[in-house]
């Protein structure tokens, strides 16, 4: 199964999503067949590295957000420290 084959939310897989639908367009019965098994296979790989990149970026914007937070704990805790003496 894979998601909905939209070509504005896959700009990288943008030229086998046209593929695989001109694909089951000229097959609509022999696509149950198989005979468009490799171009999705194709669209598989490209979904899946696509995921990468965005599991990549989400991880990274993460530990950034991580890094934030931790400081702006840190100049609390050092704040609420000192009104204390």
């Amino acid at each position: 199964m894979h998601p909905p084959l939209t070509l504005h939310k896959h700009p990288a897989c943008q030229e086998i999503i046209i593929q695989f639908k001109q694909c089951h367009d000229d097959h609509p019965y022999t696509k149950f067949f198989g005979v468009c098994t490799d171009l999705k296979i194709q669209l598989d790989k490209c979904f899946r590295a696509e995921k990468e990149v965005k599991r990549k970026a989400n991880f990274e914007a993460s530990k950034q957000f991580q890094e934030k937070l931790r400081a702006s704990k840190e100049k609390s805790a050092n704040l609420n420290s000192g009104a204390d003496v």
